[in-house]
């Protein structure tokens, strides 16, 4: 039986992508679809990597698994970084990606287009259980917040986040393309390199 890899999220969307992205490594990709009873890791650090790393820590402890999880957001340079960890919510704890979007929006009413720049940032970690090793590896990309949204695609900030060498946004793009430049993508090719390295085809003992 291959060595199990689960993937600590419950976003669906992440979730694909990544399904996407790690298929063919001989791993048994698993998510938290299968362990709904266990609670929530308290995303609390200050950085990426922090909560990165504690949930990937969290969740290797209690499932035994190879764990991979991910701490990503949108980090604003008129904002002086905002929303940064707490992207997902920006507008309140249950908060919906309308409603963050709005909230940035607003905050960013009346700032010129050259200003808007941002990027999104990802980290990913991978904690193995059986050796204690931990690895993280980060990706970012550069755009422009736009005032209008533009695209069906993606998740999140994707409808207004501009990619000024596509001409595009994040959301106009089909998730291949998205694949290919994302912060996601950069973080899991890194990610990546190490389970083909260190972890692929391993079986189970």
């Amino acid at each position: 039986m291959s060595r199990k890899l689960l993937i600590a999220s419950g976003n669906r969307n992440k979730i694909y992508e990544i399904n996407k992205l790690l298929a063919g490594l001989g791993l048994e990709i698993v998510d938290m679809g299968e362990y709904p009873d266990l609670p929530e890791v308290e995303e609390d650090g200050k950085t990426f990597k922090d909560n990165a790393l504690k949930k990937a820590r969290e969740r290797s402890i209690q499932t035994g698994l190879l764990t991979m999880a991910d701490d990503s957001g949108i980090e604003v340079d008129h904002l002086k970084g905002r929303p940064g960890v707490y992207s997902a919510r920006y507008a309140g704890l249950t908060a919906t990606d309308d409603e963050n979007n709005r909230k940035l929006l607003e905050e960013l009413k009346g700032v010129r287009f050259e200003e808007r720049t941002a990027r999104y940032r990802a980290v990913i970690a991978l904690v193995d259980p059986l050796s204690g090793k931990e690895y993280t590896v980060e990706g970012s990309c550069e755009g422009i917040i736009t005032e209008h949204p533009r695209g069906n695609n993606g998740f999140g900030y994707d409808p207004y986040f501009w990619l000024p060498v596509y001409n595009k946004t994040m959301a106009e793009l089909p998730l291949e393309e998205k694949n290919k430049i994302s912060h996601r993508a950069e973080a899991l090719n890194g990610i990546k390199e190490i389970l083909e390295n260190k972890y692929s085809n391993i079986l189970e003992k």
